[in-house]
């Protein structure tokens, strides 16, 4: 069915919901029982928990040592390569940034190309893509009956196309904006999910003013099935009044629009770019909404509900369970679009719990029940964050599960544009979307972190359609303290809140992480090393990359040996200096030199260095480790 419209039809559909998972349970079965096989890779966190961990245990710590590249492939294209490969049998399918290439290739031939998908997409996509031209991968969809096994791409311009798996031919295709010309600013970067008969797809934007959403499309063909905005009438965020829960109370009517100033809502940000789970047993997929529009917080009062959000939301119909905001009038750009890690059976405070794991943005890790949505654990991740001193765990106080801000570190002083100096962590967050690992093993999750503070000084700015809609200029520079590393790579006890080991790194650690029974941890980093590392944090091998690592170290078996692939091309908003051809070894001494000075007025090094959103001028020396590139690389034990 298409999306609901009206709030008594949500009402009716939530009394069915039991049904409609009886009814869809097994229509696609296959994907969830191909992820169980550990050599092959078939989505892109790994699996539906998303705990981007591997059974596969030929390399170990003892070994991992003598690792050697077996061969590469170039992807052709010079920007920001995030998310990982799929492997399914004998092929692997690799996606690239605009214009989303996608290569099935041949693992009998070292990589040798079956196919090649480009779509023919119009540039004037790319000024409208916040933080670099990435895209986060593709899904698989199993064959099901008279429909061939597909591999759906997201495009940059919001078309997601299904292909058909052994031929690289369009299945069919749909267009998830709802401006065919890209005239509000939409755009698409997230990686498609597949759930039982539907595939999942979100939507990017809000620096334009995009009101987001998450879509589900039929495998079949592509016919929409249901549509979740982030904000507005009931009908549209497809919340029941009564039934759909924050913190164990109801939302109430209309929760979407009644905190917002008029109809801010219709701009009001909440994109859904990010990654998204799903638990079977209870039918829910879990994703994060984003930041409000604008990043001035002076023009919209109020908490701007559904933004910076968790949804719990019913698979098959779409309406919400339950929700939690993390980050109530964001200040700060704290998107809350990062993975949720689904772990049964966690011990906190003496109760097991079938848990949600969630590493904001705003540098607060959150351990909740997936079930019911009850905060059970939420600290600091990053011992740097200061703009609140703790999230209020008190079910009787009328704070409960907000954060409590320092008043020295909002945004909103006075009502006036201020420049507010040494908030951290700055707006990309203690970690933005590289997702983290969970080991069974340990009990740990490892967690790629940004150790990064800013300055912030938002100014009015007025909506245009497809114009930027930000309202803020930010610089942004190491955490202080320490010895000016901008990223740390931790070990994180979700059940008591703490930070077990802690390994700096000069930059942010901008891939996403790998655990293994083999008890080794693989993580890149911006200057484009292949790290790993032990339980305890020890390092135990590293190789460059030809250049920065924003991608997802990914594991796969073939013909009996263990391999981890990952790819290599500086950009995402860190390296958005490089990608976006901003930084030069000649220039990006002097723009970091400027900012470290003060980013004194009217020295033009310093202006340019709050371009990018900030991450100019942060890492501006990362134009002295790495520059651009587009490959794979696929490593794997001697012989």
């Amino acid at each position: 069915m298409r999306a609901l419209k009206q709030a008594t039809y949500i009402a009716t559909t939530t009394a069915l919901l039991s049904l409609g998972a009886l009814y869809t349970a097994s229509a696609n079965e296959e994907l969830a029982k191909m992820a169980k096989n550990p050599k092959d890779w078939v989505m892109q966190t790994g699996d539906y928990a998303n705990t981007r961990y591997s059974t596969l245990k030929q390399i170990t710590k003892e070994n991992v040592k003598n690792l050697q590249v077996k061969w590469t492939f170039s992807t052709g294209v010079l920007r920001g390569h995030e998310g990982g490969p799929l492997i399914i049998g004998d092929v692997m399918y690799v996606h690239a940034p605009f214009p989303n290439t996608v290569y099935a290739l041949d693992l009998n031939k070292d990589g040798k190309i079956l196919w090649k998908y480009e779509p023919k997409q119009d540039t004037n996509v790319i000024p409208i893509m916040c933080c670099d031209t990435v895209n986060r991968g593709v899904a698989y969809a199993p064959a099901d009956g008279d429909r061939p096994a597909l591999v759906i791409l997201n495009q940059a311009d919001t078309t997601v196309v299904a292909l058909d798996a052994k031929t690289g031919k369009v299945v069919w295709s749909v267009k998830n904006g709802e401006n065919t010309d890209g005239g509000k600013g939409e755009s698409g970067t997230s990686a498609p999910v597949v759930v039982k008969d539907k595939v999942l797809v979100g939507v990017s934007g809000a620096e334009f003013g995009v009101r987001g959403w998450l879509a589900a499309y039929d495998l079949k063909d592509g016919k929409l099935a249901w549509k979740a905005y982030s904000e507005g009438p009931d009908a549209d965020t497809l919340l029941d009044p009564e039934k759909t829960t924050q913190l164990g109370k109801p939302v109430g009517k209309d929760s979407g629009t009644n905190t917002w100033e008029g109809e801010q809502w219709k701009t009001g940000g909440g994109t859904t770019w990010g990654w998204y789970s799903y638990d079977p047993k209870l039918n829910l997929v879990y994703y994060g909404t984003g930041n409000p529009s604008t990043w001035n917080p002076v023009q919209r009062p109020g908490d701007n509900r559904w933004s910076m959000t968790i949804f719990a939301r019913d698979a098959d119909t779409g309406v919400a369970k339950w929700v939690y905001q993390m980050t109530p009038h964001d200040e700060w750009d704290y998107d809350g679009i990062n993975e949720m890690i689904l772990v049964d059976g966690m011990e906190v405070k003496g109760k097991k719990h079938d848990v949600l794991v969630h590493f904001d943005r705003n540098g607060f890790a959150y351990t909740m029940d997936r079930a019911t949505g009850e905060l059970l654990v939420a600290k600091k991740y990053d011992p740097a964050v200061n703009w609140a001193t703790e999230v209020n765990m008190d079910p009787n106080s009328k704070e409960y599960g907000r954060p409590q801000v320092v008043a020295k570190y909002s945004t909103q002083q006075n009502g006036e544009d201020t420049n507010s100096t040494g908030i951290c962590p700055a707006a990309l967050g203690t970690k933005d979307q590289q997702p983290a690992t969970y080991s069974p093993k340990t009990g740990l999750f490892y967690v790629p972190t940004n150790h990064v503070c800013m300055d912030y000084e938002p100014y009015k700015v007025s909506y245009t359609a497809g114009q930027p809609y930000v309202g803020a200029t930010v610089s942004m520079y190491p955490a202080p303290g320490g010895d000016g590393n901008m990223g740390n790579f931790i070990a994180w006890d979700a059940a008591k809140g703490e930070i077990v080991w802690s390994k700096p790194e000069q930059f942010s650690v901008w891939s996403g992480a790998l655990a293994t029974a083999g008890d080794v941890i693989f993580y890149g980093t911006l200057e484009g090393y292949i790290k790993a590392v032990d339980e305890h944090g020890k390092e135990l091998y590293k190789f460059k990359t030809p250049s920065g690592i924003i991608g997802n170290v990914t594991p796969f078996e073939h013909n009996g040996k263990q391999y981890i692939a990952v790819l290599s091309g500086v950009g995402g908003w860190a390296g958005i200096g490089l990608a976006g051809g901003l930084l030069s070894p000649d220039n990006a001494a002097a723009w970091h030199g400027a900012v470290d000075q003060g980013r004194a007025q009217g020295d033009q090094a310093a202006v340019v260095g709050t371009a990018g959103l900030g991450a100019v001028g942060g890492y501006a020396a990362l134009a002295d480790y790495t520059t651009l590139g587009g490959q794979l690389t696929v490593f794997g034990l001697p012989d």
